[in-house]
């Protein structure tokens, strides 16, 4: 498989030691309670991405728990978080030999001081490691043009206006033939696909995969939809610890009606395995 593109340093970040770790980071206050300042890097449009955030709360989950890796994390996205000072409070549900289940809130504060609850998650942690190596499958992996053949920020125009901080932060390169909304033409289907990484080069864990699935721009935009498509709820199911090198996303959208739509994710690593998948409900902003 190609190299990420971004990996033109000599030294490639580590899993532990990239930006994205330092920026998930949280400092334990008391049991259960965690303390981060959200960075602005991770922000487009007006507000920090929702797969930045669940990374943030499945963080401080795989501390509060006995087991590491996140199996199943459903999200409600209840207001848009702002960078800065945020408070995560995690409650222990259940523990397991093989699965433990806890749930987990992240709040910001308004003007005055008052706590606003941002998102709410219920995820089950175990280990990756531990599971078994029998697949029966009919997925397969997304037909994507090699990267060196596909798109990324700096050949086409922003696609919206607002902050695009995050797309300095990835090694996104986009199917040219997802990508007719860049240039005024969508092709009308709600398909995104494209290469991913990390721009410091550091590889995927389970915990980036949470960053993977939100982290293309949305299916709306090939619908012919421009603006934000804010999430109201994402679940993501992580099925493979990911082997090193680059992964492929696939993102499709079968049905927009009432202002809401789904997003269906996949995400494929290098060795061809389906290492995460996901369904999002977000709403689109109509007129």
């Amino acid at each position: 498989m190609p190299e990420a593109a971004s990996a033109t340093t000599a030294q490639r970040a580590t899993i532990g030691d990239s930006e994205f770790d330092r920026d998930t980071a949280l400092t334990r206050r008391e049991p259960g309670v965690y303390d981060i300042d959200l960075s602005a890097g991770w922000t487009i449009i007006s507000a920090v991405n929702g797969g930045y955030l669940l990374a943030v709360l499945g963080r401080a989950l795989a501390d509060a728990l006995p087991h590491s890796d996140p199996f199943t994390i459903s999200a409600h996205y209840l207001t848009a978080s702002q960078p800065g000072p945020a408070v995560v409070r995690t409650d222990v549900v259940r523990t397991g030999r093989t699965l433990s289940t806890g749930q987990a809130s992240l709040f910001q504060y308004d003007d005055e001081g008052n706590e606003i609850e941002r998102i709410r998650v219920l995820a089950s942690y175990g280990d990756l490691d531990a599971l078994p190596d029998d697949v029966r499958t009919t997925a397969v992996p997304p037909a994507i043009p090699p990267v060196e053949h596909c798109l990324g920020a700096d050949d086409g125009p922003a696609p919206v206006s607002g902050s695009s901080a995050i797309t300095e932060r990835l090694m996104l390169k986009l199917d040219p033939a997802t990508v007719g909304w860049a240039i005024g033409r969508p092709s009308g289907k709600g398909e995104m696909r494209a290469w991913f990484g990390l721009a410091d080069g550091r590889d995927a864990d389970p915990l980036s995969l949470l960053l993977a699935v939100d982290a293309l721009p949305p299916t709306a935009f090939e619908i012919g939809i421009s603006g934000w498509v804010p999430t109201v709820e994402l679940t993501v199911h992580v099925r493979h610890r990911p082997a090193p090198g680059p992964l492929r996303v696939s993102i499709t959208t079968r049905n927009l009606a009432g202002g809401f739509l789904e997003e269906d994710a996949e995400v494929w690593d290098s060795e061809d395995r389906l290492v995460a998948q996901s369904r999002q409900l977000a709403r689109v902003r109509l007129g």
